[in-house]
């Protein structure tokens, strides 16, 4: 399956209102799910299936869309339909409390598991990569995490700046789907940002939806609007088009210290998701197609370098944390061998994400307490009905909502990780 049978030039939207368009709500949910993942307004690249996270697909070409779409508005009650990385591969006689939608996606072996042999299956269009929430339905674009972010940048103020980040700025890159939360975030926190982003079309979104507040013409502009908004106090995000391999060092020479550093590039994904430093985005599409293997290694090596700023700002005494976008494995793989020393505040955003989505599922309120979660969750009697409960609907605002406690519970935690 090539990339040109991945392409359609066309808009899809879900379903609104109370008219149902499959038999019923069990599987209206999972349908307008799928389609929500592809709305314009959500998805990164929606003509191709891309909902986010570099190739992070709802459906492994149109053809399973179609197929998938009229598999769920034709599904009965007592029906699952089976989903294999993005393409539907049959429909099962099961029961009513049974899921109406089994999913797995990029599930190998482990001795293939590895890029390659992945994105060799990919080209063949055999396999599709999922990421958390694209191939499963479930994504509702930057605002996911724009609360476990605000929390993490809240908490470093708790940590390093006496409990106020205003006067100060927060240094990333990634402008996607989930790094597109973090301009909104830090300026919810107090914070100023600098947020460097290689897409002019996602600065153009996240400005779109306001995320981000302005953009900046180069880098002496986006220093003076830095300087200027946290002399004033303000709290102001700042784009800024270009790349971090490139601005990151470039920082490191002048001697700029940003109040803290952080990244959220889709680096884990080299051949779809890192532009190499010195290239445009239409070449690194390109030669993705013709010469990955060149890409990948160039890819790698930006990352490097990358990190190797974020090392120096590390050493700096500045608070430097990725978000587990793997960017640390890649330059360890190109031979910085303390690229591990500073930390990932990933699990803070896993923890809300797995541990409200199961407490939800246990119960109508979010437990405050281990032992409200621990018996709310044995109401969960088997893997079924829980995957029932998760294909259908996520309440994450609402679970998140009522618990405050657990919410700086788990933001601490994982300032602890990062301190210890």
């Amino acid at each position: 399956m090539t990339a040109q049978n991945r392409f359609r030039d066309t808009e899809i939207r879900a379903s609104r209102g109370t008219k149902l368009t499959a038999k019923s709500w069990m599987t209206e949910a999972p349908l307008r799910m799928l389609m929500n993942n592809l709305d314009p307004e959500v998805a990164e690249n929606p003509k191709e299936l891309v909902v986010y996270g570099g190739i992070g697909r709802a459906a492994r070409n149109w053809e399973c869309y179609d197929k998938i779409v009229e598999s769920l508005t034709h599904l009965n009650d007592d029906e699952t339909l089976l989903i294999q990385s993005g393409k539907p591969v049959g429909v099962f006689k099961t029961h009513s409390n049974a899921p109406r939608v089994l999913i797995a996606n990029s599930n190998l072996v482990p001795h293939w598991a590895n890029w390659e042999h992945f994105n060799e299956l990919d080209a063949k269009g055999l396999a599709m990569y999922g990421q958390m929430t694209a191939g499963s339905w479930i994504y509702i674009g930057s605002q996911g995490i724009v609360q476990g972010t605000y929390e993490t940048f809240v908490e470093a103020g708790r940590q390093h700046f006496g409990g106020s980040l205003k006067g100060r700025w927060v240094l990333t890159a990634g402008l996607g789907g989930m790094g597109g939360a973090q301009p909104l975030a830090a300026t919810l926190a107090g914070a100023c940002s600098l947020n460097i982003e290689c897409q002019q079309s996602r600065i153009d979104f996240r400005l779109k939806t306001r995320y981000v507040d302005e953009q900046a013409t180069d880098l002496d502009d986006a220093l003076a609007r830095i300087k200027k908004y946290t002399s004033a106090g303000k709290a102001v995000s700042i784009a800024l088009c270009g790349n971090a391999a490139e601005i990151l060092p470039e920082l490191v020479r002048r001697g700029v210290r940003p109040d803290m550093v952080t990244d959220q590039t889709s680096a884990h994904d080299p051949l779809n998701g890192y532009l190499p430093k010195g290239w445009n985005w239409e070449e690194y599409r390109r030669r993705a197609q013709s010469e990955p293997v060149l890409v990948v290694n160039a890819a790698k090596t930006s990352m490097a370098e990358h990190v190797e700023a974020m090392l120096a700002f590390h050493n700096m005494g500045i608070p430097t944390f990725d978000y587990g976008n793997n960017i640390r494995q890649m330059a360890q793989d190109m031979g910085i061998t303390h690229a591990f020393d500073f930390q990932v505040l990933f699990l803070l955003i896993f923890a809300h994400y797995s541990v409200v989505v199961l407490a939800h599922s246990a119960g109508p309120r979010f437990p405050v307490t281990p032992k409200i979660f621990i018996r709310r969750m044995r109401r969960l009697k088997n893997l079924s009905q829980m995957m029932s409960i998760y294909i259908t609907g996520w309440i994450w605002p609402v679970s998140v909502s009522v618990s405050k406690g657990y919410r700086l519970v788990s933001a601490g935690l994982a300032w602890g990780s990062v301190l210890n």
